[in-house]
């Protein structure tokens, strides 16, 4: 029965999903870094080649190196912890808490903001390498932002630089993640039953890779705009509000720069998304046996 299936979905192990997550998030991170500095360029208001065009695309990989294994571990060992406990059926009741779709959702949700404490900070580092600002390397953007701290407003400030577009970034995360992840399990879903599998037993890595590809590219189409506006935002000399930057696209520029970047955004995303739900359930069969 569909309770049923919902109720026996296989739950990784807090420490499964620690340690999968990591790797995943390190693997898609250092594989694809080179798409990201393109999509970046593209989106910056200075303009592609201003930006630095096709050369140093792999300016500010350090701190993707430092913020990929925590900042996807926080997510994956939020996520299953969350969904586990949304999928318990009460003691009074045989269905579970919500339904299993809204249980990925909020999930997801949640695992966002989690792994956003980690990612926000050396996403801003990374983005402003990548532009070319500040010699174009991790270590130098990262001395600009705490060199303010005697010049600009204490540690405070430097707190606030770090996390420039945290609003913005879980704005954009939460509805990929929305999108992502419910299609991502139901596919899962779908081909446990197609594979007349136990729904106990979950799916090989390939065929994780392959839905979790589809998944990320239709997820990263439809927020395109949400990630223009992020890495606006974040390459900002002055600190803006979200509606300042989205007003003065609209207004200067028109609807066109709001879709910059869509090919290899949907085109990182799309493998990404198979190298990294891919090798996460790869890490998890694996340490359950299942391999």
């Amino acid at each position: 029965s569909p309770v049923a299936g919902a109720m026996s979905t296989p739950h990784p192990s807090f420490q499964s999903a620690l340690l999968a997550g990591a790797l995943a998030g390190t693997t898609v991170d250092l594989s694809l870094f080179p798409l990201d500095t393109l999509k970046t360029r593209l989106q910056s208001s200075a303009g592609f080649f201003p930006s630095g065009g096709f050369s140093g695309i792999y300016r500010g990989i350090g701190s993707a190196v430092v913020g990929s294994a925590p900042g996807a571990a926080f997510f994956f060992c939020t996520y299953e912890a969350t969904k586990s406990l949304l999928l318990r059926a009460p003691s009074s009741s045989s269905s579970p808490l919500v339904p299993e779709p809204v249980a990925h959702m909020i999930a997801g949700s949640v695992g966002e903001v989690a792994a956003c404490s980690v990612r926000v900070p050396t996403e801003v580092v990374k983005q402003r390498a990548q532009a070319g600002l500040h010699g174009g390397s991790s270590r130098g953007a990262l001395a600009a932002i705490l060199a303010q701290r005697s010049s600009r407003g204490g540690a405070a400030h430097v707190w606030r630089e770090l996390y420039r577009g945290w609003g913005i970034t879980v704005f954009r995360e939460v509805p990929f993640t929305m999108i992502q992840f419910p299609l991502w399990e139901a596919m899962k879903a779908w081909g446990r039953r197609r594979r007349g599998h136990d729904t106990a037993t979950d799916v090989p890595a390939l065929e994780s890779a392959l839905y979790g590809s589809i998944a990320g590219a239709v997820a990263a189409g439809l927020t395109t705009p949400l990630d223009v506006l992020k890495t606006r935002v974040m390459l900002s000399e002055k600190r803006v509000s979200v509606g300042a930057v989205f007003s003065d696209i609209a207004r200067n520029e028109g609807v066109k720069p709001f879709f910059a970047g869509l090919a290899p955004r949907v085109t990182w995303i799309s493998i990404g998304g198979a190298i990294f739900l891919g090798s996460y359930q790869f890490v998890v069969n694996t340490l359950s046996g299942l391999s």
